[in-house]
């Protein structure tokens, strides 16, 4: 999972390429596309964005560049994760990887997401036709258009303002602002995560420190409710925050509910 730092500056190199061909080929909306970018590579962080595939692009017959196979989870059935290793497309660098998320729209099934005007209605065209299987791809994608103000970029492609769009993050509503250096309380017994996000590891009793050792009494390496951590890092997730305390990463407030509090 990206920080902050890698956000914003993923944002501020992606932004403008994804303009420039959005407007080049006649798009009426971009932040939607911008979105897609930052969900579908964790900002920059994912294993295929080394590649310069921001958009999760599969190869597919009709492509003859390189390819580059990759473990994947598809949702072909609501609520079912499936995972699949599969094609993906791979590019020179990143602004190459932008031309070619509008190349392969250029397929006959996405022509009309070019006339989309607002963010929803492109996403809901561009999951209409095919492009993900995941049953709340619309709504994570919106989520990551209204947080970090990528409507602002609509506004910069329309030509309606020449100014670079500020990059900055707005809190979930009823989300908690955490500060690197704070120091805060468990609500509840949490896991202790080798990153930031639910795919990554847990840890043992005996990976953590010794003072979070101390605060788990059962030791099953989660840490007991009440244990004050000190903040050392922040990454977002959507509306989820993560923060890294000095045994690893754990939820701070996640789908909607507050797991560590002010001290």
């Amino acid at each position: 999972m990206a920080t902050q730092a890698q956000i914003t500056a993923f944002i501020g190199q992606i932004a403008p390429l994804m303009v420039k061909y959005a407007k080049g080929r006649g798009y009426k909306c971009v932040s939607a596309a911008i979105a897609q970018a930052c969900l579908e590579s964790g900002f920059g962080t994912c294993a295929l964005s080394k590649y310069h595939n921001y958009f999760g692009l599969k190869a597919g017959g009709s492509w003859k560049g390189p390819v580059v196979n990759m473990r994947t989870m598809e949702e072909y059935t609501v609520g079912t994760l499936t995972a699949i290793v599969d094609g993906f497309r791979s590019y020179p660098n990143m602004e190459q990887g932008v031309k070619g998320y509008y190349d392969f729209l250029s397929y006959s099934r996405y022509k009309t997401v070019k006339d989309q005007t607002t963010p929803e209605a492109y996403l809901k065209e561009i999951k209409a036709a095919g492009y993900a299987t995941s049953s709340t791809y619309v709504q994570n994608n919106m989520r990551i258009v209204t947080q970090y103000g990528l409507t602002a970029w609509d506004n910069v492609l329309h030509g309606t303002t020449t100014e670079t769009p500020a990059i900055t993050a707005t809190a979930a509503a009823g989300a908690p602002t955490y500060t690197i250096g704070k120091v805060y309380t468990l609500a509840v017994e949490l896991n202790v995560r080798t990153g930031a996000g639910t795919f990554n590891r847990k840890l043992t009793h005996a990976e953590l420190t010794a003072n979070a050792r101390a605060n788990d009494k059962d030791k099953d390496g989660a840490i007991d409710a009440g244990t004050r951590v000190t903040c050392q890092e922040i990454a977002t997730d959507g509306s989820d925050v993560w923060i890294r305390i000095p045994s690893g990463w754990v939820a701070a407030y996640y789908k909607g509910n507050t797991y560590i509090k002010a001290a």
